[in-house]
């Protein structure tokens, strides 16, 4: 299932081939901004190689329904501001995924982060049929914090050594919106 979510001045569709000199660009300028917040940059990160590794592994879980990832596009000029992905969907009993985002450095702060987040957790229970969104954070990104709050996460407790963030493992905020819970 490849989906494409429009709203908020924004389209979110899962990253292609043709999408590689803009993603490069952008995480480059963004590197700075972004990397202290996630697992350690390969040496190759931005090559296109990686790229085609990474696209490769995106369709292989979307095959599989147990990620969707999303590149963020605004709609005005279809620049390339950031991504957010589901991971680990899990069914059975539980129903339930990871959420991830980034925006790149020139657009925080400006809302994407956030209209992402909503039309992605809109998709996992309106279209998934998931009951639960999970996601974390470390406790000094405030920013990231304030976005889930704010749109209708609630905080659930602390997970030590959570993930492997720029070489060490590092605790982490939960929080998680359940499918009945207000989304904001």
């Amino acid at each position: 299932m490849s989906a494409v979510l429009s709203g908020d001045g924004l389209r979110l569709r899962a990253p292609e081939a043709a999408d590689y000199q803009s993603w490069a660009a952008l995480r480059e300028i963004s590197r700075a901004h972004t990397e202290r917040w996630q697992p350690s940059w390969s040496v190759d990160e931005l090559t296109r190689p990686a790229y085609e590794r990474r696209l490769d592994s995106y369709q292989a879980d979307i095959e599989a329904r147990t990620g969707y990832p999303f590149f963020i596009f605004q709609d005005s000029d279809d620049a390339l501001v950031g991504a957010c992905i589901l991971s680990d969907v899990r069914r059975g009993v539980l129903q339930a995924a990871n959420l991830g985002y980034w925006v790149g450095a020139p657009y925080v702060r400006k809302g994407y982060g956030s209209a992402a987040v909503r039309l992605v957790v809109r998709f996992a229970f309106e279209t998934l049929g998931l009951n639960r969104v999970e996601a974390a954070t470390r406790p000094e990104n405030e920013a990231s914090s304030r976005l889930l709050r704010s749109a209708g996460f609630t905080h659930e407790g602390e997970a030590r050594r959570y993930l492997k963030i720029d070489g060490d493992w590092r605790d982490h905020l939960k929080f998680a919106i359940l499918h009945d819970d207000p989304l904001r």
